[in-house]
């Protein structure tokens, strides 16, 4: 079982509460229909971790998802794509 702030770790991102919760904002804006690892803020390999862990199940496939609906139920930053 991991964590949220872990999965910030994971990815190579800032994981402290604030961190996270500016990266949530700031990507908000993420369209509907997209999936999380394709969304255009990631790196290759952070995009390819992301799908990894979805398509396999992986133990960090709950937190991916946490991560995916966080984004997608945010408030969309004022002047986000």
């Amino acid at each position: 079982m991991h964590h949220f702030h872990q999965l910030f770790a994971q990815l190579g991102l800032p994981n402290h509460p604030e961190d996270i919760q500016r990266f949530i904002t700031l990507h908000s804006a993420m369209a509907e229909g997209m999936r999380l690892p394709d969304a255009p803020y990631w790196t290759a390999s952070q995009a390819a971790f992301l799908r990894e862990s979805l398509t396999q199940d992986s133990d960090w496939s709950d937190m991916v998802d946490q991560l995916s609906l966080a984004l997608r139920l945010a408030p969309v930053a004022e002047g986000a794509p």
